[in-house]
């Protein structure tokens, strides 16, 4: 095999569809460095070499691994680039297999995500598109977003929003989980419920959301008892399940068509994406063929 013939294959490797495969065997979603190209590369060189001493019978097609390391590593640095190219092209195959991944744990979730009997359900009813938010009483960033889904509420009247407790952040998060699952079951305004505990300052527990209760007439017993049920820990107990199989660890995260979205996005980036998911069926238009 010439000196030639071997830096075709190191520049096919890398930059092939082939070469992409063995890349994205790689766990870490991190940039590459000069070692592991070489690694990767080394490997379909020997896989290449071997496939070809198999048909031809002349083992003199070999190649050393002392003769390929030293072309490797001077063809990478010549090409120093390269390594940024099949960096980026890792990332870009990872997010595309995340978002695959992402599409069908949520299509194989569609009931316990959006006909829980249990969950609270705001703005339309009937909307046309519906935006999921798992969040926790306690997230700094989930109070952030108060005033986002405020606004996307008023500005969109189609717009059908479910609101799934996931309680992480402490004990006083479940305690206060609990109050408005049972606040939820009542004739009172729960919006108002869930705003005052946003709004309200330190930490929220469930004494503070028993005192928002009040502030709304309900009976403090008998909040408690219905907080305190099996039903109302069976309901914070799906929401848990759920996050677990799709992947979810933190809040707020968002569910806007077939998207998951974690973190604080903002008004405009959640319009964005409902606008596209009448659009096109999707909360990302550019991935759809």
């Amino acid at each position: 095999m010439t000196r030639t013939s071997i830096i075709a294959v190191v520049a096919a490797a890398v930059l092939s569809g082939i070469g992409g495969a063995y890349i994205t065997q790689m766990n870490a979603p991190k940039p590459l460095g000069e070692a592991d190209i070489r690694t990767i590369v080394g490997s379909m060189i020997a896989d290449h070499d071997a496939t070809q001493a198999a048909s031809q019978e002349d083992p003199s097609t070999e190649v050393a691994a002392a003769t390929i390391n030293p072309m490797i590593e001077q063809y990478l640095m010549d090409n120093p680039r390269i390594l940024q190219r099949v960096s980026e092209r890792l990332q870009d195959e990872l997010a595309a297999e995340e978002r695959e991944n992402t599409r069908v744990a949520l299509a194989s979730m569609t009931d316990e995500l959006y006909n829980d009997p249990d969950h609270v359900v705001i703005g339309n009813p009937d909307g046309d598109v519906t935006l999921i938010e798992f969040f926790d009483y306690n997230c700094v960033y989930c109070r952030q977003s108060l005033p986002d889904i405020a606004r996307l509420m008023q500005d969109d009247p189609n717009l059908k929003i479910i609101l799934k407790e996931f309680p992480v952040l402490s004990a006083g998060s479940l305690e206060a989980a609990k109050i408005a699952m049972a606040v939820s079951k009542t004739d009172a305004d729960y919006w108002t419920f869930h705003q005052a505990l946003y709004t309200g300052r330190g930490q929220v527990d469930g004494d503070a959301a028993l005192k928002a209760a009040e502030d709304l007439g309900l009976d403090k017993d008998a909040i408690t008892a219905v907080a305190n049920s099996q039903q109302t820990l069976d309901a914070i107990q799906r929401n848990y399940a759920a996050a677990d199989t799709l992947g979810i660890s933190g809040t707020p995260t968002f569910i806007v068509g077939d998207e998951l979205i974690p973190g604080a996005l903002g008004y405009d980036a959640l319009k964005q994406m409902i606008d596209n998911v009448r659009a096109c069926g999707s909360a990302d238009c550019t991935t759809q063929g």
